[in-house]
């Protein structure tokens, strides 16, 4: 069987909408998650930890003072929920 050789980055074919920096913010990532940061205002302190350790950078503090993802881009990782001091995220499964 003959070996076949990698061809060079210049020769790849265009696959996604990411063509030229800042393009992939046109790019709703969060369609591929299955669970969701879900938040209990009771328990939360608005103490902004979730903003601070979110991967995608996705969580912002609202008018009302509470940290909210923006659902287009939170991929639902769970490092929010892990590393909310009063466990007021949780995450759960998301209905579609």
């Amino acid at each position: 069987m003959a070996k076949k050789s990698l061809c060079a980055w210049q020769e790849l074919a265009l696959g996604a909408a990411v063509l030229e920096p800042g393009s992939a913010a046109g790019l709703k990532t969060g369609d591929w998650r299955t669970l969701i940061p879900r938040l209990d205002e009771e328990k939360c302190i608005k103490c902004g930890m979730c903003e601070l350790y979110c991967p995608e950078f996705c969580i912002s503090e609202r008018d009302d003072g509470f940290f909210r993802p923006d659902y287009d881009y939170c991929k639902g990782c769970g490092i929010c929920a892990n590393e909310c001091p009063k466990e007021a995220i949780v995450m759960v499964m998301e209905e579609k």
